[in-house]
């Protein structure tokens, strides 16, 4: 069975800055816009981010990305297998999922594909991972430290 063509959220390594945005999306999209996820927690993988559906969480922060229509499959294809999601493998790290997210620009909802936490990674991350508070994984690390203080000269 053929997937319906919906848009994607993305909030970790495939927002733009982020390590896999060019080499996955650059080329295969028509629209990037900024998306909030209602009833979820975001989690520190670590190295890479889970989303953990919780009802009265959120919203985690991301990009709503609307693929090509000529690049669809082609980039549906190459995320599936980003995030080694096989439809009911009960290996799954991920389980790639329909949800409604809140386009940020006029606060209308949108219906797009999620990867989220599959069930037993989403238990574990509950019980003993590292919830990133803010929802936004551009936001998780630490600030840079200030520059040093110019020389002083007499």
């Amino acid at each position: 069975m053929t997937p319906v063509r919906l848009p994607f959220f993305v909030y970790g390594t495939l927002r733009p800055g982020e390590v896999n945005h060019d080499l996955f999306l650059r080329g295969r999209v028509r629209c990037e816009e900024p998306g909030r996820l209602p009833g979820a927690l975001l989690y520190d993988g670590p190295g890479y981010p889970y989303v953990v559906e919780e009802p009265h969480g959120g919203p985690v922060r991301g990009e709503l990305v609307t693929a090509d229509p000529g690049e669809y499959d082609e980039l549906l294809t190459a995320l599936d297998e980003l995030e080694e999601y096989r439809p009911r493998d009960p290996r799954n790290l991920y389980e790639r999922v329909a949800r409604e997210v809140v386009r940020v620009a006029d606060g209308t909802a949108v219906r797009a594909w999620v990867y989220v936490a599959a069930p037993s990674v989403a238990a574990r991350l509950r019980s003993r991972g590292t919830l990133i508070g803010s929802g936004d994984w551009l936001t998780r690390r630490p600030a840079a430290p200030p520059p040093p203080p110019a020389p002083r000269t007499p």
